[in-house]
């Protein structure tokens, strides 16, 4: 039998290992109360219908959720969670505004 002549010299147990990724830790965004939001409208369109996007929220994951569904049953819209956003179908604005400032939020331009 002839000798492996591709020998490189290390073995794993010299400090090698094979599990070289490091875990990343998700980014744990500041959670404060909704009064000291300042939140601000973006509209946008996406295939031909307009979007309403209201950020930045500073919530819990769970909270956010709770005030998106308050939202879409009081104003009988749809509308979803992207980013510590709120984006809803159609130009709402108005109605949002009105609704945000019911559930203790602040708008950034209003006083």
């Amino acid at each position: 039998m002839k000798k492996n002549i591709f020998e490189m010299g290390a073995s794993w147990d010299d400090g090698w290992s094979s599990d070289n990724k490091t875990t990343s830790k998700k980014e744990e965004s500041e959670i404060k109360p909704p009064n000291k939001h300042q939140l601000h409208f973006a509209k946008e369109k996406r295939n031909g219908k307009t979007i309403t996007i209201v950020k930045p929220f500073f919530l819990s994951r769970e909270d956010l959720e709770v005030a998106l569904k308050t939202l879409k049953k009081s104003l009988a819209i749809g509308g979803t969670i992207k980013d510590n956003s709120l984006e809803f179908q159609g130009e709402l604005q108005d109605k949002l505004r009105e609704n945000l400032i019911k559930l203790g939020f602040k708008i950034k331009g209003l006083k």
